[in-house]
């Protein structure tokens, strides 16, 4: 039985090392083009066929993986003269793994199910690394027979894949995870600049909450930074604080008071109001401490070995 065709759209960190993935274990694959020729080019001498729009992917594939930034991007290549829509046909499988925002994934799923394709939500956890890895996270979003003809898919380059449940339950379940992340760089920012203004170290809170009960992998990468000025956790502030407005869209919309998640957004978005949305999660601890009228890279330096 041969396999799938498989369209990419969305080649960038997390992109390319999952689309490398799908071509490693044997799927024919088209990416789409790109400002930055770098990861398209890689892809294509390693055999893929570049296509010039996203209706030419839909016309040519069975299944199209979206790795982009936010709702909004997703939105325009599913729409318009040269989008999926216009060349999608019946059976066609979309699996977007944006972290987006579960209304929007609603509406483009009933868009999609007019032409007789399907829309699935798969976005993702864990880091570049993984992607390259080919283990990532990944939260499913889809009717169960769509989740057992794609899981074979999904296992070229996740080695965690959970079916949340039906359409938009992924997106919802990355949201929560990225909620509770953002609010944990939130706390560890306040806790490392207070800590600094008191007398104790970057290194020493690393050191007694690295091996306490508290400590986990978010932790580590974060204090990385903050203690070692390592940047591991590439993740910008702008895309946690266009997570975080998601986050608390989704609040509204379920009529749920969440007094954190408001906060943490007030936080990123300060932070990229400010110009630094470039700037990786990590680096708000920085801009917290300006704010208090700290240098970090002076505090990181004390009590380090």
């Amino acid at each position: 039985m041969s396999k799938s065709i498989i369209g990419f759209i969305g080649v960038g960190f997390m992109g390319h090392g999952m689309a490398k993935n799908l071509l490693q274990k044997g799927y024919p694959l088209w990416v789409k083009g790109n400002r930055n020729r770098t990861p398209v080019d890689s892809l294509v001498g390693m055999g893929a066929q570049e296509a010039a729009t996203a209706r030419e992917l839909a016309q040519n594939c069975d299944v199209i993986h979206l790795c982009l930034s936010n709702s909004e991007q997703v939105e325009a290549v599913f729409r318009g003269p040269d989008g999926i829509l216009a060349g999608a046909r019946a059976g066609l499988i979309v699996i977007d793994t944006t972290t987006a925002d579960p209304t929007s994934t609603a509406v483009l799923a009933e868009e999609l199910a007019q032409t007789g394709g399907t829309l699935v939500d798969a976005p993702l956890g864990r880091t570049p690394k993984e992607a390259e890895a080919g283990t990532l996270d990944a939260m499913v979003g889809c009717d169960d027979a769509t989740f057992d003809r794609i899981r074979p898919v999904l296992e070229c380059w996740a080695g965690n894949i959970t079916h949340v449940g039906g359409t938009g339950a992924g997106h919802k379940m990355k949201l929560l995870m990225n909620f509770i992340s953002m609010g944990y760089a939130s706390l560890y920012a306040e806790a490392t600049v207070l800590g600094a203004s008191v007398g104790i170290p970057p290194a020493k809170l690393r050191e007694v909450i690295g091996s306490s009960r508290l400590t986990n992998g978010f932790f580590e990468t974060f204090m990385t930074y903050a203690v070692d000025r390592e940047e591991v956790h590439k993740f910008t502030i702008a895309n946690a604080a266009k997570d975080l407005r998601y986050v608390n869209a989704m609040a509204d919309g379920a009529g749920i008071m969440t007094v954190m998640a408001a906060a943490a957004k007030q936080y990123f978005a300060h932070v990229e109001a400010s110009g630094n949305g470039q700037d990786y999660v990590p680096k708000i601890t920085d801009h917290v401490a300006a704010l208090n009228g700290m240098d970090m890279e002076e505090e990181a330096k004390k009590g380090r070995g």
